[in-house]
């Protein structure tokens, strides 16, 4: 064994110890920790000949890279819907990099992550109120959740024209209805080969609605005369948290041949709230949802979540298995993560999940959702009473969209601000009107967060 590696593993509790020094140091500043950094990395590190071992290490990130680790998971960060990590959701991840298992199978040989994976969502399927028919799974993020469940949905358009799309390439187009789609959507149609383009816009709502139109929808759908598609919807859309009619879509499911997938990548977690589940009646009913656990569920990054209907399962499998690798076995015959997702290697992504819903329960996340949707009204309200600002869109759930009433000035205002290193808000784009979009998902953000930069805009 390599001196440096025998060293580190004879000193182990004191290497942990370090790190937990540091982490707790991060930690314990994080409301005050900047949320911006003008800090420069001056040159590329060498690889070293012999290395000088995990301490030596540890001081060179200290003094090259940490002082760039801004406060993303902190209080003040309003950027992404960028959620924070509960202190139960960061145990869980440390004991992910302890055990360091491959998540596949649940035959435990020599790996029952799997188990752990499949409870996660059963506790995740009944904080949401869904039913227990959806299969799910944990992926790097929303991108690959909108990923496997349109591949699915892919393979299901084949089906229902007698083609295996997954063996034999896309031949031809597939009509993809949506109104407002992320862009983690529109690039998953793009990795798929179902093109990108080849979206057909709904219609929104008229006024400051981001939902699609029912009307319009139905009679798009009309115009494809029986030809199977697949609907993008939306619950909780980028700039205005608006949700599409999932009881009407629902009713539309019942009369046409359509994949309807849900992205819910951070507004499923109305759910959580008794005051706004009404948002999602009879989501239910949807083939396929996307979640993201590192938004409202508080969970580190890589945390995102699939939803797909058991009955399509084989649909599922069709798409993702390993069909030329025997060694890893029947991909029918026994459950099998690999055969159900894009990839093949995974860490225990499910753990930081189980921990804190375990740890904190229903209660725990109702609290953690209705703090943060009334910290958004608040400031959605002082936006308003703002003499310089206009707020673009009612404050529905959890996001803040808004410019300055000079409106060429909102961008280098939000330049002005992020570079304070006080608050971290996004530029977006609303309705060909450059905008500001602050977003609260982190359990830490408080009303004397919200005052502090109140203040710090006047």
């Amino acid at each position: 064994m390599h001196k440096s590696i025998e060293n580190d593993l004879d000193q182990l509790e004191t290497l942990l110890t370090a790190v937990q020094a540091k982490a707790m140091d991060y930690l314990s500043t994080l409301a005050e920790r900047p949320t911006s950094s003008n800090h420069q990395v001056s040159n590329m590190g060498e690889l070293p000949e012999e290395g000088s071992g995990t301490l030596h290490a540890l001081d060179l990130f200290s003094e090259r890279f940490e002082p760039l680790m801004v406060a993303s998971s902190g209080p003040r960060f309003w950027g992404f819907v960028t959620g924070g990590t509960t202190p139960a959701a960061i145990a869980g991840d440390w004991l992910t990099s302890i055990y360091d298992q491959n998540t596949q199978t649940t035959k435990g040989h020599g790996d029952v992550s799997a188990i752990i994976e499949k409870e996660t969502i059963h506790l995740l399927l009944a904080l949401l109120q869904l039913p227990k028919d959806y299969l799910g799974g944990f992926v790097s993020g929303a991108t690959m959740s909108n990923f496997t469940c349109l591949a699915t949905a892919r393979q299901w358009i084949g089906h229902q024209l007698g083609k295996d799309f997954a063996k034999d390439g896309v031949s031809e187009t597939v009509p993809i209805l949506s109104a407002t789609p992320h862009s983690s959507s529109v690039k998953s149609l793009a990795m798929l080969g179902l093109g990108s383009k080849n979206i057909i816009s709904i219609h929104t709502k008229s006024g400051d609605r981001e939902a699609m139109d029912i009307d319009h929808l139905e009679s798009t759908i009309e115009s494809l005369d029986g030809k199977p598609f697949i609907l993008i919807s939306s619950a909780g859309t980028v700039n205005t948290v608006d949700f599409d009619d999932f009881s009407a879509i629902a009713k539309l499911k019942e009369r046409h041949p359509f994949w309807w997938h849900i992205d819910a990548a951070f507004g499923g977690f109305a759910a959580c709230s008794p005051a706004h589940e009404h948002l999602l009646t009879d989501w239910e009913n949807a083939d396929s949802i996307t979640l993201d656990g590192h938004k409202w569920l508080n969970v580190p990054y890589e945390s995102g979540i699939f939803l797909i209907k058991e009955k399509h399962q084989l649909l599922q499998v069709s798409s993702f298995q390993n069909s030329n690798a025997p060694y890893l076995g029947d991909p029918m015959a026994n459950f099998n993560y690999l055969n159900l997702l894009p990839e093949n290697s995974r860490r225990l992504k499910a753990l930081p999940a189980w921990f804190t819903l375990t740890s904190y329960g229903r209660k725990g996340y109702q609290e953690i959702v209705e703090n943060c949707i009334s910290l958004a009204k608040q400031f959605g309200q002082a936006i308003e009473e703002n003499v310089h600002c206009e707020l673009l869109a009612p404050v529905r759930l959890n996001t803040v969209c808004f410019c300055l009433k000079n409106e060429a000035e909102s961008i280098s205002f939000l330049d002005k601000l992020n570079a304070t290193g006080k608050v971290f808000m996004t530029p977006t784009v609303y309705k060909e009107r450059k905008a500001i979009r602050a977003a609260f998902v982190n359990f830490r953000t408080t009303k004397e967060d919200i005052s502090a930069v109140l203040k710090l805009m006047n």
